[in-house]
């Protein structure tokens, strides 16, 4: 009753207030039945009324009428949907030939139709939902996909790229029920969705075969599911409650398993969830037992469901590429043992490394390559001009090694096992030429030493003698095939044999350059794993027993993306473009086209719209400090504007965060980067314009 009371005399007095006068009630308005008065400096009795105004279990006619007049216009849902999937999917053919990173996704997508297995520097999802939209609507896997500019011909395309353009159609209609939901205005709800509808750019980049479209529609039903689970706040454990929260927990899910960015998105609701949990422990009616609850189901929904869903992604993911494939060089060989055609599945081989064994020794960086030689030369001026020794990512003959005593000591008998600490010589098989190092510079990497192939018949001299050595082991320690970690180290140097990952000029046949490192640091590019093993004097064992659990191949799979990701450098002459260029609108992509004649198609935002969208940004920040100084002053507001303040600082600002979040951590990236990267944060710059400008329109 008292709050009742507190409220009626609050709006009794509405008319008489603004930013620039306070009034205060006199003693005499004061009555006995309440102690709220609508003093500026006493304004519990407000937030409380204002709190008691937001949904709640009760039954009453207010409830009712605010349900009511927060439910989406059919109407204008239906409109927004129509719209967007005939924009979307309009010429959705055309042009007939691979764009841009089609030449990518779409061939990842036949890998799934095909079941071949292959790397990317992304998590599975997405491409796996391009293959079955592929394959459920006759694409049969057989378009190479070589390069852009390639024509279809007669290959079924269009569901491929119909599918994600029909994602990408959620994106406004998921914008309109944010935004309603945020500010409670059709409106303004239809102006964010109008501006994403007719945005050039969120057209054209829903349009093809991408990842982007995918990884937009996670990131925004994750931010939905959220908002609507913020509005259940006073129902909590009821049906609805349970469904957002498992919702959002869904979309993270799926948000990360397209792409890494995702955790952004992961962040925004982590940070919206500590600040629920906060306030939750605030209330004093609520009891700890409580609170324990509420945490429990957070847990429950947005962590273990989360995690679950992105493991079984993976799950899927190896279980159906289980064929060899191009992805085959770029993980271990305990990895590859797992494949169906690759020469190390089911393969048998002895276990353990010993003299007089036919090897082959695998770099363990990505695309670190086989240890190689033949017998071409370095060329005049690049060092020694002896054998030149490489690294090739293909298996080949010339990978094959011989493993020597350091004195050429002949063998009866059982051979001795390769130990930790042993110093042995590696004659390459083809050329009979030892593996050598000496204080040349390298070709490429010029602070490291140059290694060749040095010396006939295994005679050469000091500088042929390596020692093995065993990552984390221990001095007598056995070297296991495809398990255990080696470094060669070199005697006469003190350096150790390394793989730079630098592709060497046609002269060496663009093969990775091989360097001898005098910086010690245990690095993937400078520890090698024994991947064939040919020994007749020694029993073989199946490699089955060797191969890696789900767990091993998960973690594994998870270093090789990131180290991918962070691998992903601009190439000489390649169009790179900056994170300040984004929301100026400055530069597109170019998707297809390199002459006149040629259908072209070229990445660019809508000018109005994300000149206005950069424009808001700073008008924001304007508004937020002057309606945060008229509260903290005690500046009688009318409800109207009390409404369009609350939309403001609560509803603004977590997309102002979501911007952030999905913006400012490129700056901090020292992979490539391009223009298609922003459009997430610009989602969520959109709606943050229209909650800022267009919040006062007549369908508030």
């Amino acid at each position: 009753m008292a709050n009742a009371e507190c409220v009626s005399k609050w709006n009794s007095q509405r008319d008489a207030s603004s930013l620039r006068s306070r009034k205060t009630v006199p003693t005499s308005q004061k009555t006995s039945h309440s102690k709220c008065t609508a003093v500026p400096e006493n304004r519990d009795c407000q937030k409380r009324a204002e709190d008691d105004a937001q949904p709640s279990n009760g039954s009453s006619a207010q409830l009712s009428v605010e349900l009511n007049d927060k439910t989406p216009s059919k109407v204008q849902l239906m409109l927004v949907a129509g719209l967007s999937l005939c924009t979307r999917l309009y010429r959705i053919t055309q042009p007939p030939h691979v764009c841009w990173d089609e030449t990518h996704f779409g061939k990842m997508g036949s890998y799934y139709i095909n079941r071949t297995f292959f790397f990317d520097v992304h998590p599975p999802l997405g491409k796996m939902l391009i293959g079955l939209a592929g394959y459920m609507t006759g694409y049969d896997g057989s378009f190479p996909f070589s390069k852009p500019g390639d024509k279809y011909e007669q290959h079924n395309y269009w569901g491929m790229r119909g599918f994600c353009a029909l994602l990408g159609s959620f994106l406004p209609v998921f914008a309109y029920l944010i935004v309603l939901e945020l500010s409670q205005s059709h409106g303004a709800a239809l102006i964010a969705a109008t501006l994403l509808i007719f945005d050039t750019g969120c057209i054209t980049i829903s349009q093809y075969i991408l990842l982007d479209p995918i990884l937009m529609f996670f990131i925004m039903a994750a931010v939905l599911s959220m908002v609507k689970f913020n509005q259940q706040r006073h129902r909590p454990f009821s049906a609805f409650w349970w469904l957002w929260l498992l919702l959002i927990g869904v979309n993270l899910a799926g948000a990360l398993g397209v792409k890494f960015v995702g955790l952004f998105v992961i962040l925004l609701v982590g940070l919206n969830t500590i600040w629920d949990l906060w306030r939750l422990l605030g209330d004093l009616s609520l009891s700890l037992v409580d609170v324990a609850k509420h945490f429990a189901a957070r847990v429950i929904g947005l962590i273990l469901l989360p995690l679950f869903l992105y493991v079984a992604i993976f799950a899927v993911h190896f279980v159906v590429l289980n064929k060899s494939g191009p992805g085959d060089g770029f993980f271990s060989s305990a990895f590859q043992s797992r494949l169906m055609g690759n020469n190390l599945h089911n393969a048998s081989m002895p276990e353990y490394l010993a003299y007089g064994s036919t090897i082959t020794v695998k770099n363990l960086r990505i695309a670190g390559g086989y240890l190689h030689s033949h017998w071409h030369l370095y060329p005049e001026g690049v060092g020694a001009r002896q054998q030149q020794v490489t690294a090739y990512l293909h298996k080949d003959y010339n990978n094959l090694w011989l493993v020597h005593k350091q004195h050429n000591d002949s063998q009866s008998g059982t051979p001795d096992l390769v130990r930790h600490g042993d110093i042995i010589r590696l004659e390459h098989k083809e050329t009979t030429r030892n593996l050598h190092s000496h204080l040349h510079e390298a070709p490429l990497t010029k602070k490291h030493f140059q290694v060749t192939g040095y010396g006939i018949n295994g005679t050469g001299d000091k500088n042929d003698l390596w020692q093995v050595e065993v990552c984390g082991g221990r001095k007598g320690d056995l070297v296991k095939v495809l398990r255990s970690k080696v470094r060669f180290l070199h005697q006469a140097t003190g350096c150790v044999l390394y793989s730079s990952g630098k592709t060497l000029p046609k002269w060496g046949w663009e093969q990775v350059e091989v360097t001898c490192s005098p910086y010690l640091k245990e690095t993937p590019s400078s520890q090698w794993n024994i991947e064939d093993h040919i020994n007749p004097k020694l029993p073989n064992i199946s490699l089955s027993v060797l191969k890696p659990n789900f767990l091993e191949i998960l973690l594994e799979s998870h270093i090789v993306m990131l180290r991918g990701n962070s691998g992903l450098k601009p190439k000489d002459n390649e169009m790179n473009s900056k994170p300040w260029h984004w929301p100026l609108n400055y530069q597109g992509l170019r998707f297809s086209g390199v002459n006149e004649t040629e259908y072209r198609v070229y990445l660019l935002g809508n000018p109005v719209i994300w000149w206005l969208n950069l424009t808001t940004l700073g008008s924001f920040v304007i508004m937020v400090a002057v309606a945060s100084i008229s509260d903290q002053r005690g500046f009688t507001l009318g409800p109207k504007r009390k409404k369009h303040s609350r939309v403001l600082m609560r509803g603004g600002g977590l997309l102002l965060l979501g911007w952030l979040l999905h913006y400012v951590p490129f700056y901090t990236m020292g992979r490539i980067l391009y223009y298609h990267h922003y459009f997430p944060a610009m989602l969520f710059n959109t709606m943050l314009t229209v909650s800022t400008c267009f919040i006062h329109c007549p369908m508030a």
